[in-house]
């Protein structure tokens, strides 16, 4: 395990709520992390008592269960089971060609949208997530890159989700600036990616990615600097990063300056470490 972390990312969203939990493993030992649309907590254990299935997506932390069948929650304050069904994986590797190179992060999509049932209660407050909205994904490496951006949203009535990452990549001695960014709608999966061309750019609060014919702009409409949570460096969890779960977006993808979605979320979540972005 030495200089290598592992996590995932289970979210669980209805009605403008929203519960996060972030298990994982590093070098300094196992933990899991929380964010709601209030704050954040975090709880940290042994490294002997946490278990990670990577071929499964199974996480073990004390008394605490993640998978792609759903979770049990047994913490401080925090406790509840929720069950998943109709869980949505992409294509394909997300990480495309790079999944073949040595990267100081990995990145994995487990599910972009599926359906919840369950509950939990968080001190004394209660959350109902029956009919609710999930999603899953993963992270591996030894640290975060030193600057990114992370969005990801799927509150929409016509099941549409997407996520969108930007990143300083560190790579063979260089580094380059790298995107990836799925968008599921219509039924139909769409892929922007470094590995396919896609270039990003950054302009006031607008986030634009063109690939070809294809054009997305993610307009960050507003967002607060959201709540702290700790994140790798060379596999300790020594760093601080800070999430959004409500940020106010607004995305267009276009082929040929054609519309094929047009997507607004109150409930989306954010990260900006290192951008510019004037929300």
């Amino acid at each position: 395990m030495s200089g290598k972390f592992y996590g995932y990312y289970f979210k669980h969203q209805k009605d403008g709520k929203t519960v996060s939990f972030i298990p994982g493993i590093s070098e300094c030992g196992a933990f899991v992390q929380v964010i709601t649309e209030c704050r954040s907590y975090n709880y940290n254990f042994k490294l002997s008592e946490a278990s990670i299935d990577p071929r499964e997506n199974k996480v073990s932390v004390a008394r605490c269960n993640f998978s792609t069948k759903g979770i049990n929650v047994d913490l401080p304050g925090i406790s509840g089971m929720i069950r998943y069904s109709g869980i949505t994986p992409i294509k394909s590797d997300i990480m495309g060609i790079f999944k073949y190179f040595p990267m100081e992060c990995r990145h994995g999509i487990i599910s972009m949208r599926h359906d919840l049932r369950g509950a939990l209660m968080i001190e004394d407050r209660f959350y109902n997530f029956n009919n609710g909205i999930g999603y899953i994904e993963c992270d591996s490496g030894s640290s975060f890159p030193q600057r990114y951006i992370w969005l990801q949203c799927n509150d929409f009535p016509d099941k549409s989700s997407i996520m969108l990452s930007i990143a300083e990549i560190p790579f063979c001695g260089l580094h380059f600036e790298g995107c990836i960014c799925v968008v599921l709608s219509g039924g139909k999966e769409y892929r922007l990616a470094t590995y396919h061309g896609a270039k990003a750019v950054i302009t006031g609060k607008n986030i634009i990615i063109n690939q070809g014919k294809y054009k997305l702009v993610c307009e960050i409409i507003n967002s607060a600097k959201g709540h702290p949570l700790a994140s790798p460096k060379n596999g300790v969890m020594s760093g601080i990063i800070h999430e959004n779960n409500n940020a106010e977006v607004q995305i267009r993808l276009l082929f040929d300056d054609l519309p094929l979605c047009d997507l607004h979320s109150c409930s989306a979540g954010f990260e900006n470490h290192g951008y510019n972005i004037k929300a």
